[in-house]
């Protein structure tokens, strides 16, 4: 909060995070538990809201979590979307994604693996809130390479004509373009044990953050929804994966957090270093997203 409120209204292209979920067990980084996390959340919303540009994006991944002593789910994430989108906040939906982690442990599981009546949570979903009804955004800088039932499709034609769901097939269905559009199912998993991130916080004697942000999701978004120099901000970044990302695909980039262990481990995303040797500063620098630095 006291990061944003130094940013000046209307100048980042993408706010892109995974905030700290409402969780039945407590994480390291702090988390804020389901009846509580509406009315934490939204102080923030308000100053994303105010700094991004009027055709700027927020998006974020947020579990949902079970009742206590119960195999029901709470519905606080759903009432915080509403929240958002409502006339206080003014956010639009402009599109629901869903992170597809195969290898997602079977928890809780008291419900998954004992009682066994309930299946794996293995989605979480992903808010694309836009701050205008016209966010700026393309597909085709996220196109897929066809498949190869795609591929033979093109070489044999569509039959035209209007089929049995009421879409019409025209010609136009026959036309090749640079690729497949991608649905909004991201199927990514975070099983990497080793790395440069973690070898380095092990040899410093730094925590590791333990819920690290997938590549695949930053690398989607940041992509879709903006361009080189614009500027992304993430003000829950943990480990730092949207910054680094960020930085690959040559764009400015700002992120946050309140551990500085998890900052300081972040370096190691940026290349290969050595021992670090560090300062602990107080107070904050002076914040210009529109700098070259």
């Amino acid at each position: 909060m006291d990061v944003m409120e130094n940013i000046s209204a209307g100048t980042v292209d993408l706010v892109l995070t995974s905030p700290p979920f409402a969780l039945r067990r407590s994480k390291s980084y702090g988390n804020v538990p389901a009846p509580e996390y509406v009315e934490w959340f939204l102080p923030f919303a308000k100053e994303v809201f105010r700094i991004l540009k009027p055709r700027g994006s927020f998006v974020f991944d947020i579990g949902g979590s079970w009742n206590r002593g119960e195999p029901t789910r709470n519905l606080y994430h759903f009432d915080l979307l509403l929240k958002l989108c409502d006339d206080k906040i003014g956010f639009n939906l402009a599109q629901e994604f869903y992170w597809y982690n195969p290898a997602k442990i079977p928890n809780p599981a008291q419900w998954v693996t004992v009682k066994r009546i309930r299946v794996k949570d293995a989605v979480t979903p992903i808010w694309w809130l836009s701050k205008s009804k016209f966010p700026k955004a393309s597909n085709r800088r996220v196109l897929k390479p066809y498949s190869k039932s795609m591929e033979d499709l093109l070489k044999s034609g569509y039959n035209e004509g209007r089929r049995p769901s009421g879409h019409v097939v025209s010609s136009n269905w026959d036309k090749r373009y640079r690729g497949a559009i991608p649905s909004n199912l991201i199927i990514a998993s975070n099983t990497r044990s080793n790395d440069p991130y973690l070898e380095g916080c092990k040899a410093n004697g730094l925590e590791i953050n333990p819920a690290r942000f997938v590549v695949a999701i930053p690398e989607f978004f940041i992509k879709f929804l903006t361009l080189k120099r614009n500027v992304v901000l993430d003000p829950f970044c943990g480990s730092n994966v949207v910054g680094a990302v960020a930085e690959r695909l040559g764009r400015k980039w700002l992120s946050v957090d309140i551990n500085l262990d998890f900052v300081l481990g972040s370096a190691f995303r940026f290349g290969k270093l050595g021992p670090l040797t560090f300062r602990r500063y107080s107070g904050l620098l002076p914040i210009k997203t529109g700098a070259n630095e």
